[in-house]
């Protein structure tokens, strides 16, 4: 049980406030005892380091727009709210570098730089930029969008962080910071961990210069026609922005969208030859899917029917292997009677929305996994699930370096006070 005064104490020369926790303060299912909201990094570090010193399991949280991804922790005894750190540190426009602190919305950011004609490439879901995703929500879950395609993902853009681990050590790694821990970029190490490693207070991201002009490119066709016009514009000179894919539960047929970016007529001819490889058309706007998660969006190409309780999963596989992946959706939706949207990008990441019995779903993520074998060629995580779901099958799957990141684990949270079990293998 949190010691509610003493964390007070830690936290009141620092700014911020501590509190009970309420019916709202769960995390996946697992309900807190306490809460605590500081404003400073100082706050941070006084707070969970008198955490730590009760033996309290500390779990990170900003909007919650991604609370319910990875596992439930083990337990939660107190969620440190990150949302009294919201300020923009610095916006180096002529180095296309921006700064900002935790809790800050990743649409704020967003807009600060917009107006610098200059953008953070990360394309978060439209319901989690809406919720007020911060940008430690951003690192936590390693989240990217259809333009990391060409751009890379967040753990290609996020050029350093600074830290606190659980014992109050406030660390710093890659550019824009001072002190580093050596060995590792924790950056890097951090982003897609869930809270599980230390708890991140600022981030350096590299920003690029806004394309004024951009056109979309629309066709659908047999699946495995449409995995393969995707693989012809990945693998042209037309340099797309980015290749999604929509294929809806239950249909044989998939859509296909290329975005091209860039300036003036160049665009437009760009757009005219990526239409004639996938048989499509041009058009200004994005489908109504574009950047949504499959069973979130209420303008899919399913009908803009929402799939409430599905169970969603990220699927990764080789350029060459996408196709695999739809074959193996409609090949377990026939066999397990399930309903399976998948929703990504060409180059390889996907999401599927799996809705059926706990046991279906199972063996449809199992289905999946089968045609993603390896973390070489390819895995299939469950990021959101039932807890009927969760007991059927393992959550994470096949996952290489494992004993790795457990090292990492021991050494930066050897009482494992940060998140335990959120993370893979139990971490």
């Amino acid at each position: 049980m949190a010691d509610l005064r003493r964390l007070a104490g830690a936290l009141r020369q620092h700014g911020g406030e501590v509190r009970e926790a309420g019916p709202g303060d769960v995390v996946d299912g697992v309900p807190a005892t306490a809460v605590a909201r500081p404003t400073s990094a100082e706050g941070v570090v006084a707070v969970l380091r008198e955490a730590t010193a009760q033996g309290l399991a500390t779990v990170p949280r900003g909007a919650g727009t991604a609370l319910d991804w990875g596992a439930p922790p083990e337990r939660a005894d107190l969620i440190l709210d990150t949302t009294g750190l919201d300020r923009l540190v610095e916006h180096g426009a002529g180095d296309l570098v921006v700064v900002a602190e935790a809790g800050l919305p990743v649409a704020s950011l967003l807009e600060t730089v917009r107006g610098a004609a200059q953008e953070l490439v990360v394309d978060l879901p439209p319901d989690r930029l809406a919720g007020g995703s911060t940008v430690g929500g951003l690192l936590s879950t390693g989240a990217s969008g259809p333009r990391r395609l060409q751009r890379g993902g967040v753990r290609d853009l996020v050029l350093g962080a600074t830290v606190v681990l659980p014992d109050g050590t406030r660390a710093s790694s890659g550019g824009k910071v001072v002190k580093n821990v050596a060995g590792y970029d924790l950056a890097k190490l951090l982003t897609g961990a869930y809270g599980t490693l230390g708890i991140v207070v600022r981030a350096a991201f590299r920003l690029h210069p806004a394309r004024p002009d951009r056109a979309f490119v629309v066709g659908s066709g047999p699946l495995a026609d449409v995995a393969a016009w995707a693989r012809d514009v990945v693998a042209s000179q037309l340099a797309p922005a980015a290749v999604e894919i929509d294929r809806p539960a239950g249909s044989d047929v998939a859509e296909v969208a290329v975005l091209l970016e860039g300036t003036g007529d160049a665009v437009g001819q760009r757009a005219e030859a990526a239409a004639g490889l996938v048989g499509g058309r041009v058009q200004a706007e994005p489908p109504r899917w574009w950047a949504a998660l499959p069973g979130v969006s209420t303008g899919s190409t399913s009908g803009g029917v929402e799939t409430g309780g599905a169970t969603l999963a990220k699927a990764t596989a080789t350029l060459t292997g996408v196709a695999g992946l739809l074959t193996a959706a409609r090949a377990a939706e026939q066999r397990y009677d399930v309903g399976i949207a998948l929703r990504g990008t060409a180059a390889g990441v996907l999401h599927a929305a799996v809705t059926g019995t706990p046991e279906a779903t199972a063996l449809a993520v199992g289905h999946l996994r089968a045609a993603a074998p390896s973390p070489r060629e390819g895995t299939v995580t469950v990021l959101r699930a039932s807890r009927e779901v969760r007991a059927a099958l393992d959550a994470w799957g096949p996952v290489g370096g494992l004993d790795l990141m457990r090292a990492i684990k021991r050494q930066l949270d050897p009482g494992r006070n940060l998140a335990p079990g959120r993370f893979v293998g139990g971490i």
